[in-house]
């Protein structure tokens, strides 16, 4: 079967195919269209899959340098701790998260939501359940580089992509290729190392590690635009985050910062709006396998920020614990240049 196109009028052609029958000598006889809609349907769907999967690589990515970036931005908002930091990021998130609803036209999707939420408790409970995990990651992600733990919380955005990979193997039957196997053996070899050196991960590590798997998982199944959702989890973190700042030792020192009121802090919200936006709207768009894999890119440059901006020290002994990870890494993006080729 060979396509073609045949004249229908002036400068206007349709498709069709070719058939060469194996019993014939070769004479083709032409086929009508409507005989390969679903062939043609099939062939456009599969574009439609490599442009969306090569959109949610490039989010992807996006929002691991701009996560990575976050990481380093706590330490010019000293003398906050992690708690107020996350409290100040709540609330100026909202603003531009708002913005982005407007722009994007979603409002009614919005309303729609939230009066869904409304009308079924069981749903509204499982949605307060996956807002709290995200606010405890949230805080745990500017907690740790006030506090020296950035490289513990690093370990656990390298296990949580593997963790998600298995999710994908063996819960959504999701295959892997030969690039994205040998990735994940690394990134085991990697792990396995860190365990046997340390006996066990901290509980940073741990919370990152086993905490976002079922907070993904739950958002999959509410099946709401990605931002939608966001607007309504920070809507809901917002009351936590008032009474956090409200009973803060800090608060009133901020407003004495004009540079802090004006700038660093509105900064921090719009930085982390657009970086959950990349990540939320990537995990939408790509397979939870490959989503996984994607999610070391956020974790090596954690690593680089944690030794180069937040002056925390990798033992030679580490090392064999990230050489791995970071070979995985090169493996994912031998994979993901290779998808974007075939499109």
């Amino acid at each position: 079967m060979r396509p073609c196109t045949v004249p229908v009028s002036p400068g206007i052609e349709t498709s069709c195919f070719l058939y060469i029958s194996p019993s014939s000598i070769g004479v083709p006889t032409l086929q009508s269209p409507s005989h390969h809609v679903g062939a043609l349907f099939d062939y456009y769907s599969s574009l439609m899959n490599h442009s969306e999967t090569a959109r949610g690589i490039a989010l992807s990515v996006t929002a691991s340098l701009l996560f990575a970036l976050l990481s380093a931005y706590t330490s010019w908002l000293t003398p906050l701790d992690g708690l107020d930091i996350f409290a100040w990021r709540i609330l100026w998130t909202l603003p531009p998260a708002l913005l982005l609803i407007v722009w994007r036209k979603h409002g009614a999707q919005l309303r729609d939501a939230v009066l869904a939420l409304l009308r079924s408790p069981l749903q509204a409970l499982l949605f307060v359940a996956m807002t709290a995990m995200l606010g405890v990651q949230l805080w745990l992600f500017l907690w740790a580089p006030v506090n020296g733990r950035a490289l513990e919380v690093s370990l656990g955005y390298f296990l949580l992509p593997l963790a998600m990979v298995l999710i994908g193997r063996f819960y959504y039957h999701e295959r892997l290729d030969g690039w994205q196997r040998i990735a994940v053996v690394c990134a085991v070899i990697g792990v396995l190392h860190e365990l046997w050196m340390t006996q066990a991960f901290s509980w940073p590590t741990l919370l990152v590690a086993l905490g976002y798997p079922p907070y993904f998982m739950m958002r999959r199944r509410l099946k709401l635009d990605s931002m939608v959702i966001f607007i309504m989890e920070i809507f809901l973190l917002t009351p936590v985050a008032l009474y956090t700042l409200a009973i803060s030792p800090n608060f009133a020192g901020v407003w004495q910062r004009p540079d802090m009121y004006l700038m660093l802090l509105p900064g921090l919200g719009l930085l982390s709006t657009v970086a959950l936006d990349c990540y939320l709207r990537a995990s939408r768009l790509l397979p939870m396998g490959l989503f996984g894999i994607l999610g070391y890119v956020e974790p090596v440059l954690l690593v680089v920020v944690a030794i180069i901006l937040l002056d925390e020290t990798l033992s030679a002994a580490q090392l064999w614990t990230y050489i791995p990870i970071w070979m995985s890494v090169g493996f994912t993006a031998i994979h993901s240049v290779r998808l974007m080729q075939r499109r």
